[in-house]
C-alpha cells in the first residue's frame, strides 16, 4: 500500500458561503438566523457568496411558477435586508452548473451509511422513505458541493444544519485522503448570536416556522408594522416578571424566546437585555420589543415590496451574480475533474 503524498497545508482564502431555500414565507427566524448575520459578514470585509438554493427546493415537488416567484422573493429579501450585490455574490443555484457537477462527484465519495444517518432525512422521509425522492436522500452531497465548489472556509448555519456541515467536512476529508491531495478546505461552521434559533410566538419550545397552521406563531417578513406589533402583543408569555439573571430564564421557554429576539434585533447580549429589563412585567417588555421589531423589520418589508414590482431587475441581479459565481467555481471543479482522472478538452 502506497504512502499518502505529503503536501504542504494549503492556505485557503477566507470565504463565506451560505444559502436559503426559496420555499417562500420568509419569517423573523430567517432574518435573525440567516439574513441579518449574512449582512454582518458582508460588512466585515470577508468575501461572501450567497445563494438561493433552488436545486434543493425541488427535492420535493414544486409548482414551477411558484418556485420562480419564491426565488425572486428570496432575492428581494437578501437585498432588502442589506446584502449589496456589488459587494457580495448573490445568485440562484441552478444558474451555476458547477453545483450539480460537483454533487455527482461527491455522491461517489460519500457513503450510503453517512446519508442514512442524517436526522433531516429521517424526519422528512419518515416511515414512507421508499416514496421519497432520491434527491432528498442525496441532499447533503449537493449541500457539500454548494460550499466546496467555492473553496468556502466558513458557513453561517443554524443548529438544524450543523449535522449537514459536519458531513461536508467528512466529504472534504475523504476526497483529500482518497486522492492524496490537500485540495478542499475543512470548512468551519459559524453559529453565532443570541437568536440563531427563533422559536414560535405561540410555543417557545417549537421553532418558528412558515408551516405552522397559526399565522400568530410567526412574524413574516411581509407583515406590516401593525401586524408585527399585534403579534408581539399577543405572544405567549408567563405571569412572572423578567428575572435579574439569565439563569432565571432556564425553565421559561416563552420568556427566553422573546428576550432572545430582543437581543438579536438590538445587537445586544441576553445579559444586557436582562440588565435593562430585570423585574419588568411583560406589559412593559412587549411594547418595547414591538417598537424595536417594527423599527428593524418594517423598512425591510417596504423594500421587498418595491423590489418585487420589478422582477426583471431581480433576474438581472441574479444573472450577474451567477456569472461571478461561475468565474470562481469553474476552475475549482475543472481541477476536481483532473484530480479524479477525467479527460477534459480545454476550451
Amino acid at each position: 500500500m502506497s504512502e499518502p503524498v505529503q503536501t504542504p497545508q494549503t492556505q485557503f482564502k477566507p470565504r463565506i458561503f451560505s444559502g436559503i431555500q426559496p420555499s417562500g414565507g420568509l419569517t423573523l427566524g430567517n432574518y435573525l438566523g440567516a439574513l441579518k448575520r449574512f449582512v454582518e459578514k458582508q460588512d466585515e470585509g470577508i468575501e461572501t457568496i450567497y445563494c438561493l438554493v433552488d436545486l434543493h427546493a425541488i427535492t420535493v415537488w414544486q409548482d414551477p411558477e411558484k418556485l420562480r416567484q419564491q426565488t425572486r422573493e428570496g432575492a428581494a429579501a437578501f437585498i432588502a435586508a442589506g446584502i449589496d450585490p456589488a459587494r457580495s455574490v448573490l445568485f440562484n443555484q441552478s444558474q451555476v452548473t458547477a453545483h450539480a457537477e460537483l454533487a455527482w462527484i461527491f455522491n461517489c465519495v460519500a457513503r450510503m451509511g453517512w446519508m442514512g444517518r442524517m436526522t433531516q432525512w429521517k424526519d422528512k422521509a419518515g416511515k414512507n422513505a421508499e416514496a421519497a425522492s432520491l434527491g432528498l436522500f442525496a441532499y447533503p452531497a449537493l449541500m457539500a458541493a454548494d460550499i466546496l465548489a467555492y473553496h468556502a472556509t466558513m458557513v453561517p448555519v443554524g443548529e438544524d444544519q450543523k449535522q449537514h456541515l459536519e458531513l461536508t467536512r467528512d466529504i472534504a476529508i475523504k476526497f483529500n485522503n482518497d486522492f492524496k491531495v490537500d485540495f478542499f478546505p475543512v470548512v468551519d461552521p459559524l453559529i453565532e448570536g443570541a437568536a440563531t434559533r427563533v422559536m414560535s410566538l405561540r410555543d417557545g419550545t417549537k421553532k418558528m416556522s412558515k408551516s405552522d397552521p397559526s399565522d400568530q406563531s410567526r412574524i413574516n417578513l411581509t407583515d406590516d408594522a401593525d401586524q408585527i406589533a399585534a403579534k408581539i402583543r399577543k405572544a405567549k408569555t408567563d405571569p412572572e416578571p423578567l428575572p435579574d439573571t439569565v439563569e432565571g430564564l432556564k425553565d421559561r421557554p416563552d420568556a427566553r424566546n422573546l428576550v432572545n429576539i430582543y437581543a438579536a434585533l438590538a445587537g445586544h447580549t441576553v445579559d444586557q437585555v436582562i440588565a435593562d429589563f430585570a423585574g419588568a412585567q411583560f406589559g412593559t417588555f412587549k411594547p418595547a420589543l414591538a417598537d424595536l421589531a417594527v423599527a428593524k423589520l418594517a423598512p425591510i418589508t417596504t423594500e421587498m415590496n418595491r423590489l418585487m414590482k420589478d422582477p426583471a431587475e431581480i433576474d438581472r441581479i441574479l444573472g450577474q451574480g451567477a456569472e461571478r459565481a461561475e468565474a470562481i467555481a469553474r476552475p475549482i471543479v475543472d481541477q476536481v475533474y483532473d484530480i479524479v482522472g477525467m479527460i477534459r478538452s480545454r476550451r
